[in-house]
């Protein structure tokens, strides 16, 4: 099985008339490796993947997959790549007929104790075995997404793109979902590009995670990486509360850190905080504290009192 490149993304600019989308965008990825793409409402993700698919034309841009241009929709009939599969927002399934149809549509119908083999597998894979002879147009969101994913997965696509997948999903079940449906893209060994604004979910499924802002790549890097290493607010927001520590105070050099990464201290520094607000969050409070107009978080295993003043320093040797 090839390692190395098996995809290839070369986009140098795309614009819907004048509105620019995405510029100087430029990523290879391994057979198998699985991509989150991070960025805000607005910027990209849904584009890329409609071009990486072949759904919109990139006159200054191209795709490849395993050395093969993929060929965009001037030409061909029925824009999308064969070898792909799409789970977008907007997935569509035939309402008046059971989940197993809908996952079976495209399966050969030759041996039709395979394709109900497979169904159970794809069904199992999404956790809904018990759907099986329900009618689509009787399942709730969630629901159907999960099924559009056993769906586009019916054929075994060599690439998966996914847009959002668990949007409609509710958290109980979601991390389950993941869990399994990541595991079995891996065991199978199938490349996957996931567009997604949930930056910790990113963390635990990602091989690499791709930073779009300003309508370019920002950071393409593996998620432990990017995760130590936040440069900006706008990179340190994708992960929740965060704190901008003015270079000098801490570090020669400005820092963004998430709330775990400042400790409590007896030790006088120069991070001296007043403390504003506890907010309980399971194993520790958030602790919200100002310092010269600015607010700084942090964590600590019982609320503290506010208008309290007391002394941050770095968890660890980050700066």
């Amino acid at each position: 099985m090839a390692t190395s490149n098996v995809l290839e993304v070369h986009i140098k600019h795309f614009a819907y008339q004048e509105d620019v989308v995405l510029r100087e965008v430029n990523f290879s990825l391994d057979q198998g490796t699985h991509l989150a793409i991070l960025g805000e409402s607005g910027g990209g993700k849904s584009t890329l993947l409609h071009i990486i698919y072949g759904l919109l034309p990139t006159p200054q841009g191209r795709i490849f997959w395993l050395g093969r241009e993929v060929p965009g929709p001037e030409s061909q009939l029925i824009p999308g790549a064969p070898f792909m599969k799409l789970v977008d927002q907007e997935f569509t399934l035939m309402p008046m007929t059971t989940v197993a149809e809908n996952i079976a549509a495209d399966l050969p119908r030759f041996d039709l104790k395979e394709s109900d083999r497979r169904v159970n597998e794809l069904l199992e894979v999404v956790g809904l075995t018990a759907m099986k002879h329900t009618k689509a147009r009787l399942l709730s969101g969630g629901q159907r997404q999960r099924i559009a994913l056993a769906k586009a997965l019916a054929t075994e696509p060599e690439i998966l793109l996914l847009d959002e997948p668990f949007s409609q999903i509710d958290l109980p079940r979601r991390a389950d979902l993941r869990q399994t449906l990541f595991a079995y893209l891996k065991e199978k060994g199938i490349t996957c590009l996931t567009a997604t604004h949930d930056a910790y979910e990113a963390l635990g499924y990602a091989d690499k995670i791709a930073v779009l802002g300003g309508h370019t790549l920002l950071r393409f890097e593996a998620p432990k990486i990017l995760f130590q290493s936040l440069d900006s607010a706008y990179l340190a927001g994708f992960f929740g509360a965060f704190s901008k520590i003015p270079k000098g105070v801490l570090s020669p050099k400005q820092l963004y850190l998430l709330p775990h990464q400042l400790k409590l201290t007896r030790l006088k520094t120069a991070l001296c905080v007043e403390i504003q607000n506890n907010v309980f969050q399971g194993t520790h409070y958030l602790v919200s504290s100002t310092f010269c107009g600015d607010t700084i978080y942090f964590i600590y295993h019982k609320p503290l009192k506010p208008g309290r003043t007391c002394y941050l320093a770095l968890l660890n040797n980050i700066a």
